[in-house]
């Protein structure tokens, strides 16, 4: 746990050091998949189908605000359903301002959700969304989530509607408003996930705000069988043909890709929780105090040690550090008494008598070459 904790830490480390640099780029990452889906699914309009044109403004929406990507993948979407038909291309614009008024009003910070939504639809993977959501954001957050479904199937709608629209002629506008307004609305598919999706979504928020502990796994797991019971029982109700294997393993997937939200975003040690009372003039406080799990990161210390080169004296390497050190060291000689400079002072013969050493040590600015008569002297650097 201790190395996953520390490569925590280097990420988000990472992440702060480079963030100018890292969100442009996912976002731009981003984009290029979600135009690149439209242009491979739909590809009704080839002129935007270029890469140029997909560069072009995926780059231009890795410096934009996430809104603006919805939009412009909105602008794709309908420039396709213009190639198609013009009917089907005033449809999806109606969807898509009821759509707009929706999101607008009650998650408009949540544009990532919208556009992930559909994405994870087509990748096959969309049980991922309402435990996500339900962990990350608020119970308005279910908003949008029901309005990335509906772009999805009503994107699916205009694929598997293409072949009879095209076999319409330009007078039948009635018939191809008619028949895109009866497929969206009697989609039971959608209305299941929409439903089933918005519950798993209300479901989580309220488990993992509990006080209880590990309350970010109950709610997950909780959420995945909620979101499978009802799928299924939707399946049962309206039979909208889902696959039980499906279901399963992308709830799986879900409360894999959850724990690892938790991870980096809710990790705790309950094994040293505290309950804390206090009060004041008008209340009583019970608190519960859960702290988090981290620690800190190593690091090298690099300690660059200069040796003397050779051809160098040792006074040299002082003069260099600019210190002059002066030690007056003494041997034992083999009568047991201790050797004494032939040209020190009295007072210095006597430290040396008693076994003490002299050290002088001060700031030269012009060190003085060692005497070579003196014995009983060195230098240090």
């Amino acid at each position: 746990m201790t190395v996953l904790l520390e490569m925590k830490e280097r990420i988000k480390l990472i992440y702060s050091k480079s963030e100018a640099f890292i969100v442009p780029a996912i976002k731009f990452l981003l984009a290029f998949i979600v135009f690149n889906t439209l242009n491979g699914r739909m590809g009704y309009m080839t002129r935007i189908t270029d890469m140029k044109i997909v560069l072009i403004a995926a780059l231009a929406c890795s410096f934009l605000p996430l809104g603006l990507m919805v939009l412009m993948a909105a602008v794709f979407s309908l420039m396709h359903m213009y190639a198609l038909s013009m009917e089907v291309a005033l449809v999806g614009l109606c969807m898509y301002l009821v759509m707009y008024l929706l999101f607008f009003r009650f998650s408009p910070k949540d544009s990532l959700v919208v556009v992930l939504t559909p994405l994870l639809f087509s990748l096959k993977i969309p049980y991922v969304v309402p435990i996500a959501v339900g962990l990350l954001c608020g119970p308005s957050s279910l908003v949008s989530v029901g309005c990335g479904i509906a772009v999805f199937y009503l994107l699916r709608t205009v694929i598997d509607s293409a072949p009879n629209i095209r076999t319409m002629g330009e007078d039948e506008i009635l018939e191809k408003v008619r028949m895109m307004v009866e497929s969206i609305l009697g989609n039971k598919a959608m209305l299941v996930m929409i439903a089933a999706f918005a519950i798993t979504v209300l479901a989580v928020y309220l488990i993992r705000r509990m006080s209880v502990d590990y309350s970010w796994t109950i709610a997950m797991v909780a959420g995945a069988m909620i979101n499978v019971v009802l799928l299924l029982i939707g399946d049962l109700l309206y039979d909208v043909n889902l696959s039980v294997g499906s279901v399963l393993l992308g709830s799986l997937l879900a409360i894999v890709v959850a724990k690892v939200v938790e991870f980096f975003r809710f990790c705790v040690d309950y094994s040293r929780t505290e309950k804390v009372q206090f009060e004041d003039d008008e209340y009583y406080y019970y608190v519960k105090a859960v702290p988090k799990m981290a620690v800190a990161v190593p690091t090298k210390t690099v300690k660059r040690i200069n040796t003397p080169r050779s051809g160098e004296t040792r006074s040299g390497a002082s003069r260099q550090s600019g210190r002059s050190v002066d030690v007056e060291r003494t041997a034992p000689d083999r009568s047991g008494s201790r050797n004494v400079p032939r040209n020190g002072s009295g007072a210095q013969n006597r430290e040396a008598r008693k076994g003490q050493r002299s050290m002088t040590v001060g700031k030269a600015e012009r060190p003085q070459e060692p005497d070579d008569n003196l014995e009983g002297y060195e230098e240090w650097p």
